[in-house]
């Protein structure tokens, strides 16, 4: 028995047929955060950062990265996503902030990767129009947070 569901009997990558999985409802959350310098905060909050509002932009940035990816992840199936999400919440005490990205679909696969390229692709533009303010930027903890639908069914993440 193969472990690994996108290798064939010879180790050949493939993507994996779903042809014989029912479509069910499916959503899966991803989250992650960006920290960043005290001044470049206040600014981004402030919306005084040079490129324009940051966080609009990388809001559109993510939803659009969740509905490419498989154009980026080379085994991921082309899905009809009927909902994309990114929210933000800002820690002042911290200089961070958390990025969200929800993903809803019926189908007949998960959508765990969408909600994760969404996230980092939201994270990732917030670096990108704030890196002349701040390069010492560092984006962390991308990870799932919940997943529901299909044969695996309903995953929260534990706290750390």
């Amino acid at each position: 028995m193969n472990l690994f569901s996108h290798l064939d009997e010879n180790g050949d990558a493939r993507m994996v047929d779903i042809s014989d999985k029912e479509v069910t409802s499916r959503m899966a959350v991803a989250s992650g955060k960006i920290s960043m310098s005290p001044d470049c905060f206040t600014m981004l909050l402030g919306g005084c950062i040079p490129k324009g509002d940051v966080l609009s932009t990388a809001r559109i940035a993510g939803i659009m990265a969740a509905k490419k990816t498989p154009d980026i992840i080379p085994m991921c199936h082309t899905l009809l996503l009927e909902k994309v999400k990114i929210s933000f919440e800002t820690d002042e005490s911290s200089y961070e902030i958390k990025a969200v990205c929800e993903v809803r679909l019926t189908g007949k696969t998960g959508a765990e990767m969408e909600a994760l390229t969404g996230v980092s692709a939201a994270l990732l533009t917030v670096y990108d129009m704030c890196k002349a303010v701040d390069k010492n930027m560092v984006i962390s903890d991308i990870c799932l947070q919940e997943k529901d639908g299909g044969k695996t069914g309903h995953y929260i993440r534990e706290k750390d």
